[in-house]
């Protein structure tokens, strides 16, 4: 497979104000923080066309009492990822009218975790919620902050994705541990500049 890889489209942010509002009416009783992050949240950084949502809940206890009216709203539980990151609970929002996906509500650890098929091409977002303001939060909203900031990077981040994305790739997964060594070392700068731009 080769990944889906669009130029930077202004019609992202627009979709990720649309589902904060769903999601505000969703779990608004949590009193969410809720960010655009990812490079559909970097203008003029190309992306894979689906948003990144992460969402900070002030009580970690708040994060099973979320799941239950996501699921009722039309959201994908991927509960097969929190044996890897029980720190987070992951979800997916498909676009308007997406039909025939056959998808179950809920993705169990007894499920295959699903490759790149028709189902990704439907996706509009994912939402990623965690605990607000510990290092996983802190770790993706520095990353965002930081390629905002520096356009050096950001410029060395879009020529490592063009040159990754006229690859071939056993699916998604492949192709994000491709990038896992330049996001993992430039996360770390971005941590430490975070850090000490906000006096932590």
């Amino acid at each position: 497979m080769k990944v889906q890889f669009e130029k930077y489209n202004p019609d992202w942010l627009v979709a990720f104000e649309k589902t904060k509002t769903d999601l505000l009416s969703t779990i608004g009783f949590t009193s969410p923080i809720i960010e655009h992050i990812g490079s559909t949240s970097v203008e003029s950084l190309s992306a894979k066309p689906i948003i990144d949502i992460l969402v900070g809940l002030t009580n970690e206890n708040d994060l099973d009492r979320v799941i239950e009216p996501l699921v009722k709203a039309g959201y994908i539980y991927y509960e097969i990822y929190n044996k890897d990151m029980p720190y987070r609970r992951l979800f997916v929002k498909h676009k308007p009218n997406v039909q025939n996906l056959h998808m179950a509500s809920v993705i169990t650890a007894d499920n295959e975790i699903p490759r790149y098929t028709e189902e990704h091409k439907q996706r509009l977002a994912h939402v990623h919620i965690l605990t607000y303001n510990t290092e996983h939060w802190i770790r993706h909203i520095a990353f965002r902050d930081y390629l905002r900031s520096h356009p050096k990077v950001k410029e060395e981040y879009q020529h490592l994705k063009e040159i990754l994305s006229a690859k071939k790739w056993k699916d998604g997964n492949e192709y994000s541990q491709a990038k896992n060594n330049f996001i993992k070392a430039e996360e770390q700068k971005a941590i430490h500049w975070y850090s000490d731009k906000n006096n932590y």
